[in-house]
């Protein structure tokens, strides 16, 4: 498959890290791949933690591990709603037993430790969750991305550069 033909879902939900959905949403596209927003609910309009609006493309219940190549967990405070529904920690199980790329910035990896998926794997998040991750069997490293396997990881919307990176190289 081809790099341009890669489909690339981006989590969203009230309250998510603003630079964490649009850098990767655009640079992705910029790749000429197919990018596009998962979020609860179709068409509707999420609101970042500074209130910038992105609207969902897809809805969570249309879309499954199938349909993507990569899904990009990304952080702020929507990481917190995204791993107390069933729907999310489901996709991000399933991506991960078709070893499709996962990345995850900042809280992002709170959807990771949920869905029970970091045991014994390396990885990074911001460190406020730190503990979380190590508590559910994580290997933390304080680094600007973290690759293990089909597992990349960062801390901060700085680390961004190497973590859209980390993924293009995955995918070539």
């Amino acid at each position: 498959m081809a790099t341009a033909q890669k489909r690339i879902g981006i989590l969203v939900e009230f309250n998510y890290e603003d630079l964490e959905v649009w850098y990767p949403l655009l640079r992705f596209r910029e790749e000429g791949m197919c990018t596009f927003t998962i979020g609860p609910e179709v068409d509707k309009v999420y609101q970042s933690k500074k209130g910038y609006p992105c609207k969902s493309d897809k809805s969570i219940d249309t879309i499954s591990a199938d349909d993507l190549d990569v899904l990009i967990i990304p952080g702020g405070f929507a990481p917190d709603y995204w791993r107390r529904d069933e729907r999310f920690v489901s996709l991000v199980q399933k991506a991960n037993e078709k070893e499709k790329v996962i990345g995850s910035i900042c809280h992002g990896p709170w959807l990771l430790c949920s869905a029970r998926i970091i045991k014994d794997r390396k990885l990074t998040c911001f460190c406020s969750i730190k503990d979380d991750v190590i508590n559910a069997g994580g290997i933390y490293q304080d680094a600007s991305v973290v690759v293990d396997g089909n597992l990349v990881t960062s801390r901060v919307p700085t680390d961004l550069p190497d973590f859209c990176k980390a993924i293009l190289g995955l995918l070539k």
